[in-house]
């Protein structure tokens, strides 16, 4: 075979020739040949644990595609609800499609008063606000219990639109509740991201009216965070659904997984790092450090782009359209010049280290008054999607519950010694 691996147990001279297909190779003639003997692969990070057909990224080039729609195009012609659609059923929605869809999400946003009233505001008044998301998306099971059939097509889809159309609903009781403000009910006079800053914003005034651009630029952040491949939190997505927990079990397993600083707080580490170089002459010194080993770049480099980020150029533009509106955020300048230095600085170059999604993002939310406590649940609400649309394929294809193997490092056998004679 042309595009093939062989694979000798030099043990045994027995050999095995397996084909690549799809960029990997089939661990099942491995096994065969090599009962009991695995591969060691602590993160995953050379390991395909499923076959999708969601989301292509391709960090050698720089390419991140839904369904086959470049990232690009669907940032600058597509709205977040449709981007929802094409990841949960495969293709753009015609017209009918999409309004019975918007129509869906709009009439679901509204959450059980006994969420809110008995558990939500049951938190302590400093709690953070992914820590209620997280636990509220897991009580939602117990309000859903037909969320079990979750091989009723019918049932499942009742539960997906509930997810996506009560995520925004969730966030924005959290922050509200984390600042001493009352709820606020959802407007469905309102589109998707302009009720979610209702929700968020809204004081004493009759009815809230956001900014245009700003609820655009959120709804494009939506976009450009609804899916990323086999990530930390969707590969919990998919591991909790293959013991076939509901979706809201799986989807607080997702969220809690996003809640590590590791996977969802990398915006708010870049804040913090530009706060800390204060003035743009305090740039080169800050690079002199990262290249001396002595602190890190937040922002640049990513566990699969070696290239830029497609999602940063897109974010970059979005940045300067917001600033418009709210004033320039102080920190873009020590960014910008960030960039322009460690961009033209062959340690940065030759690791391949470009801007990610999180370099811009951040500067974003907090020019719209997002505490940064916030970041990390903005960044759930629109991954809802791509959690749902993994979810989902994964029963499709009927994938086995998640069993990874390990190779025991511990103590041989050994006796029980009495206590008095240890």
């Amino acid at each position: 075979m042309a595009d093939s691996v062989t694979i000798t147990d030099n043990r045994t001279g027995e050999s095995v020739e397996i084909p690549i297909t799809d960029g990997g190779v089939d661990a099942g003639p491995w096994s065969k040949l090599l009962p009991g003997v695995w591969f060691y692969d602590p993160s995953f990070s050379t390991t395909a644990a499923a076959a999708s057909s969601i989301t292509e990224l391709d960090g050698e080039a720089g390419i991140l595609r839904y369904r086959g729609y470049p990232i690009e195009q669907l940032a600058e012609q597509s709205t977040y609800l449709e981007v929802a659609y094409l990841l949960i059923h495969g293709d753009l929605p015609t017209k009918p499609e999409l309004d019975a869809w918007v129509h869906e999400i709009t009439y679901h946003t509204f959450i059980h008063e006994n969420v809110r009233k008995r558990f939500m505001e049951g938190f302590h008044h400093d709690a953070h606000p992914m820590g209620i998301l997280v636990s509220t998306l897991a009580a939602l099971s117990t309000f859903y219990p037909d969320a079990k059939d979750i091989f009723d097509l019918d049932s499942r889809h009742k539960q997906i639109v509930r997810l996506i159309a009560k995520m925004p609903t969730i966030a924005a009781g959290a922050h509200r509740h984390s600042v001493g403000m009352p709820f606020v009910y959802p407007d469905n006079s309102l589109d998707f991201t302009s009720n979610f800053l209702s929700m968020m914003w809204k004081v004493a005034e009759p009815r809230f009216e956001p900014d245009p651009v700003l609820a655009r630029a959120l709804d494009l952040l939506f976009i450009l965070h609804a899916d990323h491949e086999q990530n930390c939190s969707t590969t919990a997505m998919r591991v909790v659904g293959s013991a076939h927990a509901d979706p809201y079990s799986a989807s607080a397993a997702a969220a809690a997984a996003l809640y590590g600083p590791r996977h969802g707080g990398a915006n708010e580490a870049v804040l913090r790092m530009l706060s800390s170089i204060g003035t743009l002459d305090q740039v080169e010194p800050f690079i002199k450090e990262v290249r001396e080993g002595r602190t890190v770049l937040q922002g640049f480099g990513h566990r699969v782009y070696k290239n830029y980020d497609p999602r940063a150029k897109i974010i970059k533009k979005t940045a300067y359209e917001v600033f418009e509106v709210t004033g320039k955020n102080e920190l873009l300048d020590i960014a910008l010049k960030l960039e322009e230095v460690a961009l033209a600085d062959d340690y940065f170059i030759s690791r391949r280290l470009y801007p990610n999604v999180d370099f811009y993002s951040g500067l974003i939310y907090q020019a719209m008054g997002f505490p940064v406590d916030m970041y990390t649940v903005l960044f759930a609400i629109p991954r809802i999607s791509g959690w749902l649309a993994h979810w989902s394929e994964m029963l499709d294809q009927n994938s086995r519950i998640a069993r990874p193997r390990q190779l025991y490092t511990g103590a041989s056998a050994r006796d029980y010694v009495p206590i008095e004679s240890r």
